[in-house]
């Protein structure tokens, strides 16, 4: 039976040993940090189910780490032990997210009991995880994974317009996650219970495209043996995504702004129109600007699609995200290859956050599956990862061609992030997963300022 990991913060060793001990016993498998800084650390390389917190820490108190945690994770259940039985210290930790809280010294049978009730929990939410992978609804319930400053403001801006139906433009490089977008705005909109249909406009062979989007009447062409509803009329109720937009030719392009502007369909063959009742978000890798401009793209269907704007940042604009979206894959991974890889080398780590990933979060997440096809266990090291073209430079002085050593890599990786953070050295810590203490360690051994 795989083993539950298990992390275990608390500041009192003797605590500390006895809890883990006691899971242990019970067969989990737990890690113990003796400060919230020390359990940032392992959550940035390491996969965890659960988390036992003292609330009571000196650098950083439980309920702080418990909101942590959470934003770098939200799967992750945390039951919190606290010396002070106070009744609001309990409700602001269940509001910050706590599964249920024991009362210290915690009593083992307690504890044991709760562990229980939480793993038969995950148990059964993976059964309907599963469940909803079976009907195809993958894509609908798959979270956007990140806490940087530009991920949070696309997850603000898809808060703020999916209660409406205005139409959304969502611009990005192949492999952002444009369709996640898309998919959350659906998730959180009135049409969450309809049909999300998403449509690759760039996929559909152009003889064909007026029949797939409008759908036809049987014996309006040869070939067309029974009715067809076609896409948009499959997405009444719910929302289509037309992700590629900017694929369509033009003589589609003045269709589809007539069912816009109409809110209506007519099939090919057919003389009778059909009521849409569909929110329609459409999306690109195009500067669709620039099309309007040369005549590739209809200016007044330009303006009818982007009544909201959302641009997704491409991975390298955003690289203190990279460790919370490899764990994610891991998840999904090792629940696919029925594996249980719990995280990544610090060297692995290292290497993936001075990538620049021209694939973004799709390429991300292929790398990650290479290693799974070729036998990683464990945890994902270096010798795991395909060559990734390093985009830090040797030292100088160094041989043209030269591959620089773990240290030298960590030294530019440091000095990399100083940069991109205007000198802050608490976010660039937080960003390369490192404690501030162990952050100006590292500064004071490099020699940077």
């Amino acid at each position: 039976m795989d083993r539950s990991r298990l992390l275990v913060v608390d500041d009192d060793a003797e605590v500390g040993n006895l809890l883990t001990e006691a899971l242990t016993r019970w067969g989990y498998q737990p890690t113990l940090a003796s400060s919230g800084g020390q359990a940032l650390g392992f959550l940035k390389r390491q996969v965890f189910e659960a988390a036992i917190l003292d609330i009571g820490m000196p650098d950083m108190d439980g309920l702080t780490l418990l909101e942590a945690i959470k934003d770098h994770d939200a799967t992750i259940d945390v039951v919190m032990i606290t010396g002070d039985p106070m009744v609001s210290t309990a409700i602001r930790a269940l509001k910050s997210g706590a599964y249920d809280y024991l009362i210290k010294p915690p009593k083992l049978d307690e504890l044991r009991h709760l562990m229980g009730q939480l793993m038969e929990r995950r148990r059964l939410q993976r059964e309907v995880r599963s469940l909803r992978t079976q009907l195809g609804r993958t894509l609908a319930e798959r979270e956007l994974v990140g806490t940087s400053p530009a991920i949070r403001e696309v997850k603000q801006t898809i808060a703020t317009v999916a209660t409406s139906d205005a139409p959304v433009l969502i611009e990005g490089e192949s492999g952002t996650g444009k369709e996640l977008v898309a998919a959350a705005i659906h998730r959180d909109s009135p049409r969450a219970s309809g049909p999300f249909v998403p449509v690759n406009c760039g996929a559909i062979p152009a003889e064909l495209l007026e029949s797939e989007f409008f759908g036809h009447v049987r014996g309006a062409f040869s070939g067309a043996v029974a009715d067809a509803l076609g896409l948009i009329r499959s997405a009444q109720g719910g929302t289509l995504l037309l992700d590629e937009v900017g694929e369509l030719p033009l003589a589609l392009q003045a269709k589809l702004l007539r069912v816009l502007q109409e809110k209506e369909v007519r099939p090919v063959g057919s003389a009778k129109t059909h009521a849409v009742d569909a929110r329609v978000i459409t999306a690109t890798n195009r500067d669709l600007e620039a099309a309007v401009k040369s005549g590739g793209f209809r200016q007044d269907l330009y303006y009818r699609i982007n009544v909201v704007r959302i641009v997704v940042p491409p991975l390298r604009a955003r690289r203190e995200d990279i460790s919370a979206l490899a764990l994610a894959f891991l998840r999904r991974f090792n629940e696919r290859f029925r594996r249980e890889v719990r995280g990544l080398t610090p060297d692995a780590l290292a290497a993936l956050m001075a990538y620049d990933f021209p694939g973004n979060v799709r390429e991300l997440e292929n790398i990650l599956e290479r290693a799974y096809a070729f036998g990683a266990h464990g945890e994902i090291t270096l010798a795991n990862l395909p060559p990734l073209g390093a985009t830090l430079a040797p030292e100088a002085g160094a041989p043209p061609g030269t591959i620089p050593t773990v240290e030298e890599a960590e030294r530019q990786l440091i000095a990399r992030a100083l940069q991109h953070y205007d000198g802050d050295k608490e976010q660039a810590a937080r960003a390369l997963g490192l404690t501030v203490r162990t952050f100006y360690r590292r500064l004071r051994k490099f020699g940077l300022k």
